[in-house]
């Protein structure tokens, strides 16, 4: 477990183009926090596995190799990257259509998480050696098992159609209903709304208005 700090933490859950990323990125802006996407941790060890030899389909030596990586964190402005073994892919490499169909194959491994829990679970000390005035933490786990703790807890969601046409626009291709799929359906950490989250509709709200009624509960509690 990370030390104690008497920081700001925020866990923003939700499956993939809910808006998270935008959400959490402007909210960091706000209140000086350090921003973490978990969802990226996990297409940039799944970059790393691929590189390796590691594939979805045949993945032995995968333990033995987990055992054998070492992570790092590199902050540029207030978001901080994992890096594996001092590497850290391109944003194109990351959304390749190769990371696009693996990632959620080996996020469902439970060897794959545990590597990354300790690593996510002291990202609040990092954000405090750092000098933020606390973390944003997103992915699909947060509020349930990475920062169970956290002060406010968020979950994001839209319906299928509308998160297919964010990816698009994005010029990003996703499987969108095969990853939900995949997520909701691993064994280990699924996806799920995290019991006291606050639910948003992020396709019946624009970006604005949902961050001035995130920003309207953090600063009345």
């Amino acid at each position: 477990m990370p030390e104690a700090t008497n920081s700001l933490t925020i866990a923003i859950d939700g499956g993939a183009a809910s808006g998270k990323s935008s959400t959490s990125g402007r909210l960091a802006e706000r209140f000086n926090l350090m921003h973490v996407d978990t969802g990226s941790h996990y297409r940039t060890l799944t970059h790393a596995l691929l590189e390796l030899g590691i594939k979805t389909e045949a993945q032995d030596g995968l333990v033995k190799l987990l055992r054998s990586l070492n992570f790092q964190t590199r902050i540029e402005g207030r978001s901080a990257h994992l890096c594996v073994n001092d590497k850290i892919p391109s944003r194109e490499a990351l959304r390749s259509e190769e990371v696009n169909l693996a990632v959620s194959v080996f996020a469902a491994i439970p060897e794959v998480r545990k590597s990354l829990f300790n690593y996510q679970r002291n990202q609040p000390k990092i954000a405090s050696d750092h000098g933020f005035s606390g973390l944003i933490m997103e992915g699909r786990d947060i509020g349930s098992v990475i920062l169970p703790d956290a002060d406010f807890c968020f979950y994001l969601h839209a319906d299928e159609s509308t998160r297919a046409a964010r990816r698009a626009n994005q010029g990003q291709p996703d499987a969108i209903a095969q990853r939900d799929k995949l997520d909701k359906a691993r064994k280990t950490a699924p996806l799920t709304c995290p019991e006291g989250a606050i639910r948003i509709d992020t396709g019946k709200r624009t970006l604005e208005e949902v961050l001035d009624y995130i920003t309207a509960i953090i600063e009345d509690a």
